[in-house]
């Protein structure tokens, strides 16, 4: 992309764009950003993603009432 095209997509967004979507668009391109060339993942990134969704959460009787929700 050549220095033109940059600023004028800047200058578009700046002139465009609300508040809220000039936050939405920095926080998709500061995400992209940091995101992989490959866009390869391992599963362990994963891991504790969540974790305090579950806490005081009994998993024998949250599986039993779910199984019961569904009539099995």
């Amino acid at each position: 992309m050549s220095n033109d095209s940059y600023d004028e997509i800047l200058n578009r967004a700046k002139e465009e764009l609300s508040r809220e979507q000039k936050q939405k668009l920095a926080e998709s391109l500061l995400q992209d950003a940091g995101r992989k060339k490959t866009g390869s993942h391992k599963i362990t990134e994963l891991r504790g993603l969540g974790k305090e969704i579950w806490q005081g959460v009994n998993a024998d009787e949250y599986v039993a009432k779910e199984r019961d929700a569904w009539g099995s």
